[in-house]
């Protein structure tokens, strides 16, 4: 594990059904579709491992067989990180669901990470700006958000506030919210106990973390891309050759 990591293992989730990105996830799983000729899962999983990050766990159920092959394709030519799969054929279970199936295969804290993500970084890679921020003291798990102008193809009203010490709060109905979730956090544990069975976000682990003064953020340095649709594919190539 490179040194200031919090931890050596990261959960990509690459199992949902990819509706938005229709009709290109007709045939392939979303984190096939490709952007700037890569597949969405191997800019996450090239990432994680230029970070330091060795090992992940990606859970599959749509389409799955594709992924695991594309998975296989990796590991024989040896890009890292080194990969095992939590296997959601049977029931798919949602974020929350699937990290919790996932529980025994992580360590303690663990990265978790949406399989639709593109971001660059900035002065700092992001799982050491996290690293560096963590405190299992104060916290069950870290948000790495984003502000609106470094958040791009986004159109919404953003998710979360952030206080003075870094606690998360929700957006309220009909306000915006300065940041937005990048789908990148530092999770524990203690964020996942008495989780319910079968399928349920991840929300039930954060509403109860915000309760209790535990679900904390900072503010990512670099650029974060939304690629929910076919059109923002175009725009996040665009936005890539320019860099």
């Amino acid at each position: 594990m490179s040194s200031g990591l919090a931890s050596d293992t990261a959960m990509v989730l690459a199992a949902g059904l990819g509706k938005r990105m229709r009709p290109l996830t007709a045939t392939q799983p979303k984190p096939l579709v490709r952007v700037a000729g890569k597949p969405l899962i191997d800019h996450v999983l090239d990432q994680v491992s230029a970070a330091g990050v060795g090992k992940a766990v990606v859970n599959v159920h749509y389409l799955a067989d594709a992924l695991e092959a594309h998975l296989g394709a990796r590991r024989v030519r040896q890009a890292g990180p080194a990969v095992t799969v939590s296997d959601e054929r049977e029931l798919l279970l949602e974020t929350g669901g699937g990290m919790a199936k996932a529980l025994p295969l992580l360590p303690d804290p663990f990265f978790a990470i949406n399989s639709d993500n593109i971001w660059l970084d900035g002065p700092r890679n992001a799982m050491l700006e996290l690293s560096s921020a963590w405190d299992p003291s104060r916290m069950d798990a870290l948000l790495l958000l984003v502000p609106h102008a470094r958040a791009l193809n986004y159109k919404g009203k953003g998710d979360f506030h952030l206080d003075g010490l870094g606690r998360v709060s929700r957006r309220r109905s009909g306000r915006v919210a300065p940041f937005i979730y990048s789908g990148i956090q530092l999770v524990s544990h203690q964020l996942m106990r008495d989780a319910p069975e079968g399928a349920f976000s991840t929300n039930f682990f954060w509403n109860r973390a915000i309760e209790e003064g535990r679900l904390y953020g900072i503010s990512h340095t670099g650029i974060w891309f939304e690629v929910g649709n076919p059109a923002a594919v175009a725009a996040t190539e665009s936005w890539l050759n320019r860099v």
